[in-house]
């Protein structure tokens, strides 16, 4: 039966060890707080600052109409260039687009004809060239109706679509981006710390010194689990409440308690994964590499950054054992939809099975690795 006070002991043994670490808190300072911030704000759900060139051919009242469509802030302030500029313009990278007004283009609308306005794309710019283009075509339409028209055009459709936006009303991927990031912060952060802290005692000599104590593996590996785990959900139950509702002022739909008992689960399971991990690498270093191979994709693969329903089927079985998997589905239910544990029961029993499954493969590991080092 393992001992709880020396289970407690060995975990305020491993919170003086992390306080003596700088660069792990640094980490975890960091992914709590500049990368949340950065993950919320690096990528503009709309466009923003766009650079734009105006090739004006046809200097017309039209012309000179559409090149004024384009402010501040979705665009810089419109820049008029020669024709033999764009290619250059294009190539340096100081424009993303550049529309090309062609001669005559007002006379030839006026009198009926179907001119081309040609816009030229830096398709490197994935995202601004793809939002960008249907904007831009949007709004060249809007102008060349009014102007010959005197009002936009507007096609009373025979069904009426009613549009409801439930849980992010303005579609602002500010709030996705935020609450993502502290999902995937968390599971990260918990597989490093366990890792790192029996890395640690291993390369210090440490863990030698545990092998003559009155202690057994499982209480060892209890105390790395419960202490690495505290750090992981306060820090993220802190980012939750001063990043993300107060610096930020994303609103969190459901309980936040409920949601850090999720966290509570996954980090079982991932401190385990630490944990065996770190008995299988024989370095620092090597824990390091150990650990993009698993932390990669679990991110990508989880549902975090792309929807499991996008993913081949086979993908999302596999994926199905893995902790994250069912954190990021209750997690995302949670903070998004303010479900309840009536929603998220089966996310819950799912990770409480994964972590007690990995507990017992890693604490397997954890006493064969001890047997050899006594």
């Amino acid at each position: 039966m393992p001992s709880l006070k020396h289970i407690y002991r060995l975990g305020i043994k491993e919170l003086w060890s992390l306080a003596r670490d700088p660069m792990m808190l640094f980490l975890i300072i960091f992914m709590f707080t500049g990368q949340i911030y950065i993950a919320a704000t690096l990528m503009p759900e709309t466009l923003n600052n766009v650079s734009i060139a105006f090739v004006d051919e046809d200097d017309s009242a039209l012309s000179n109409r559409i090149i004024s469509a384009f402010y501040p802030p979705q665009f810089i302030s419109p820049v008029l260039i020669p024709l033999s500029a764009v290619d250059p313009g294009l190539d340096a990278g100081e424009y993303t687009f550049v529309l090309d007004i062609p001669p005559d283009f007002q006379n030839d609308l006026i009198a009926g004809k179907s001119p081309a306005i040609q816009l030229n794309v830096d398709a490197t710019r994935m995202t601004q060239a793809f939002t960008g283009s249907g904007y831009i075509q949007q709004v060249i339409f809007g102008e060349v109706s009014e102007f010959v028209q005197g009002y936009r055009i507007s096609t009373e459709p025979k069904v009426s679509l009613a549009l409801r936006m439930r849980y992010n009303p303005n579609l602002e991927q500010s709030w996705f981006g935020a609450l993502s990031e502290i999902i995937n912060g968390l599971t990260m952060l918990s597989i490093i710390l366990a890792g790192a802290a029996l890395i640690r005692e291993r390369e210090h000599g440490t863990i030698e010194h545990l092998l003559v104590m009155p202690v057994t593996p499982i209480e060892i590996m209890l105390s790395k689990i419960w202490s690495m785990g505290l750090v992981v959900i306060i820090s993220a139950g802190i980012s939750l409440t001063v990043v993300v509702q107060g610096l930020l002022k994303i609103p969190v739909q459901g309980s936040v308690l409920l949601f850090l008992c999720a966290a509570a689960l996954c980090v079982v399971a991932t401190t385990s994964m630490g944990i065996f991990m770190a008995t299988v690498a024989r370095s620092m270093p090597q824990f390091g590499m150990l650990s993009l191979l698993v932390l990669l994709p679990l991110e990508l693969l989880s549902g975090g950054q792309t929807p499991r329903e996008s993913m081949p089927e086979f993908v999302q079985k596999i994926m199905l054992a893995a902790p994250s998997t069912h954190f990021v589905a209750a997690g995302q239910g949670i903070l998004f939809r303010g479900a309840g544990i009536e929603d998220v029961w089966i996310n819950f029993l799912a990770m409480a099975v994964i972590a007690a499954v990995f507990f017992m493969i890693a604490l397997n590991r954890f006493r064969k690795t001890i047997s050899l080092m006594a």
